[in-house]
């Protein structure tokens, strides 16, 4: 496996991380359009955002002065991917 798979789960068990998810799902996002939507410290969304990053759940692209982030698929894939072996018998 490429992608850490404690770490995926850590930053899966936090709501607001998951509602992050949620919101990338639909479109890139910067830190500050993500932190608009939440009710907490733009230093809270930061750290969230580092903890998604460090999963590799979620991307990050300088465009200009900004960091868009994005939702990493491919990492989501390998996870359900690793669930679904959980399901097969011998």
């Amino acid at each position: 496996m490429i992608f850490n798979l404690d770490l995926a789960f850590k930053a899966l068990n936090d709501k607001t991380r998951r509602e992050i998810l949620e919101l990338l799902r639909k479109k890139d996002m910067t830190a500050g359009e993500i932190a608009e939507q939440f009710n907490i410290s733009f230093p809270s969304i930061s750290h969230h955002l580092e903890l998604l990053k460090r999963a590799g759940l979620i991307e990050s692209e300088k465009q200009g002065q900004y960091i868009s982030y994005n939702l990493n698929t491919t990492v989501l894939d390998d996870i359900m991917k690793w669930i679904m072996q959980l399901n097969k018998k011998k």
